[in-house]
């Protein structure tokens, strides 16, 4: 449970630093009743991810689990394992081209005609078919073998991690409501430089993270195995 967690933190913290939630979240904290339209914004991305999530997780997951035998630990220690590497790959990518990506503009919501909530809904059902590192957490999480509680529990941990910096804007909101728009602003100049070089580092201590999870989980099963195997030939031997 304790590996699954992590694995499950830390890709969600990689995860966080997502332009198509950061920009509008950003852009609501800067406005009118700031702190009322920031919540209901990270509402909506929190309640369509956890909804999506807990459908394809409870459905078709557990449908797709019954059809299949369940994979044994090492199964689910390489699967972790090819996860981490996966994320290392795209953390490289990020960072060979962070300055292309760094010239693009942040993007900015509609100002009219769509509530905080509406808005906050909209982008992440757009986003959740396309969101591959979720994907990764909703199958080990499947995979797992845990009751559904404990399964939805993972799932919002993840969506708490996920939508940890709309969290943070809004503590800024309310603890220093008269310099919040200052330091937002900085923030926004700040990522709009250099987002996509920060995700990179996420992803690639993400992925370190999540890789050294399998790896040791491979290596711990494979001297299970070992010490198994010894206890046997020495049964053998003494008889």
């Amino acid at each position: 449970m304790l590996r699954l967690l992590g694995l499950v933190i830390s890709i969600g913290l990689a995860d966080s630093l997502n332009p198509t939630t950061i920009a509008p979240g950003l852009y609501l904290a800067m406005g009118q009743r700031a702190v009322s339209q920031l919540v209901q914004f990270t509402l909506g991305v929190f309640a369509v991810n956890l909804a999506g999530g807990a459908i394809i997780a409870l459905g078709p997951g557990q449908a797709l689990l019954a059809l299949v035998p369940k994979p044994d630990a090492t199964a689910r220690y390489v699967a972790e394992t090819v996860a981490g590497v996966v994320m290392l790959v795209a953390a490289a990518a990020l960072w060979h081209r962070r300055d292309r990506l760094a010239r693009r503009e942040l993007p900015s919501p509609p100002s009219e005609g769509r509530s905080a909530i509406v808005l906050g809904v909209t982008i992440t059902a757009v986003e959740l078919p396309t969101a591959f590192p979720y994907f990764a957490v909703i199958a080990a999480v499947v995979g797992s073998g845990l009751d559904p509680v404990r399964q939805l529990t993972l799932l919002a941990i993840y969506n708490v991690a996920f939508t940890l910096p709309l969290i943070l804007m809004i503590v800024i909101l309310v603890i220093a409501p008269h310099q919040a728009a200052r330091i937002l602003r900085r923030v926004r100049d700040f990522l709009q430089r250099h987002w996509a070089a920060l995700l990179a580092v996420l992803a690639l201590l993400a992925g370190v993270f999540v890789t050294v999870i399998g790896i040791t989980g491979l290596t711990g099963r494979g001297h299970g195995a070992v010490a198994r195997l010894s206890r046997k030939l020495r049964r053998a031997i003494t008889r």
